[in-house]
């Protein structure tokens, strides 16, 4: 029996509970959790604005110890430290074929699975493929990736989710360079990981963009040059900071229709918004065309910060042996897994930056 935070169902609130977990099955790995972060898409799953199979182990960031291996495994062993990846490639759909594994149609297929049991003999599925949210966990063999040496293993479950999004989103999908000026909309912990990739690609300028004033220090710590309150002069703020002409790439982090509208409009003709944030359907974003042919501008959404996980995870491990990435700088709040609810109304009011589960 091991402690877990489970949603009964869409829209309820979670429930703590001890839930029946199996040894490993063929292929599979049994990981004791070291820490697992609060992410926005827990919060998104938990609301339905993301589809998940109920009732589910939420929690898709994070990483810990294998404690056992199923028949067949081979990549991971007892006593290996290691991250989760919730959306594995399968290496044989169109996507991968394409070499874009983040876009992979079968990533999400082990979400519909039946991993667990509550006491009572209610099925579990297991949240984003790896059911973070739980003091222990079972996951296909392709959810874990080793941990590099020389990394805390408490705050190493930031790379699984925020900082492969973020660090992504600026170096693969929006391709920052050396000398370009950036916006970072929303300073949760993909906004504050944008931030500091922002820094480490050499952005001279590095605008944060949050609803919130308390979170200017935070921004800044993570490389902000400069810190604006959204508004509806933020595009005109932006401009006024970079000779009138706007950045050369916005990153919106937050999917929210103004936001993205925003990041658009403060990017200077022919920039590059990449949209991170996940929102709902009923988010529009309208443009007329002729302001579309006259700026010239790109607007891309981006996926899991289009990464390969397997390749980026030895590159940021570099980056933070070397000093230029800092995990801790992402989290504000260590909690337990009681404090998740608490966490998920702190993300609805702008308030902090990630919430990381220490177990």
């Amino acid at each position: 029996m091991v402690r877990a935070a489970v949603l009964p169902a869409v829209g309820a609130p979670l429930e703590i509970i001890g839930i029946e977990l199996p040894e490993p099955g063929p292929g599979q790995v049994r990981v004791r959790l070291a820490a697992a972060g609060v992410c926005h898409s827990d919060l998104s799953l938990s609301d339905g604005t993301m589809r998940v199979p109920v009732p589910a182990v939420l929690g898709h960031e994070g990483a810990g110890t294998v404690v056992s291996v199923g028949e067949g495994v081979d990549r991971v062993a007892p006593g290996d430290r290691v991250v989760l990846n919730w959306a594995p490639s399968c290496g044989s759909c169109h996507a991968c074929g394409l070499g874009e594994v983040w876009l992979c149609a079968n990533a999400l297929n082990g979400s519909a699975d039946v991993y667990a049991r509550t006491a009572d003999g209610r099925d579990l599925h297991p949240g984003l493929n790896v059911a973070a949210f739980a003091e222990e966990t079972v996951v296909r063999e392709s959810c874990l990736l080793p941990l590099p040496d020389g990394i805390p293993l408490a705050d190493a479950a930031l790379l699984g989710c925020a900082v492969l999004t973020g660090y992504g989103a600026v170096h693969h999908s929006a391709r920052v360079r050396a000398g370009e000026t950036v916006a970072v909309f929303g300073v949760g912990g993909v906004g504050l990981a944008a931030l500091q990739a922002a820094r480490i690609a050499g952005a001279p300028t590095i605008v944060a963009v949050d609803v919130s004033p308390e979170k200017e220090e935070l921004a800044r710590s993570a490389g902000a040059t400069q810190y604006v309150v959204a508004s509806a002069d933020t595009a005109r703020e932006i401009r006024a900071l970079t000779g009138r002409q706007g950045v050369d790439v916005a990153v919106e982090c937050v999917g929210r229709a103004v936001a993205i509208r925003t990041a658009w409009e403060s990017t200077r003709r022919g920039g590059r918004t990449t949209v991170v944030g996940i929102g709902g359907k009923d988010q529009q974003v309208t443009f007329n065309a002729l302001e579309l042919f006259h700026w010239g501008r790109t607007l891309s959404g981006c996926v899991y910060g289009n990464s390969d996980p397997a390749k980026d995870l030895p590159v940021l491990a570099d980056h933070v042996r070397a000093g230029r990435l800092d995990l801790g700088a992402l989290v504000t709040e260590r909690i337990a897994l009681e404090d998740i609810p608490g966490a998920f109304d702190n993300m609805l009011a702008g308030k902090g930056g990630r919430a990381l589960v220490v177990f």
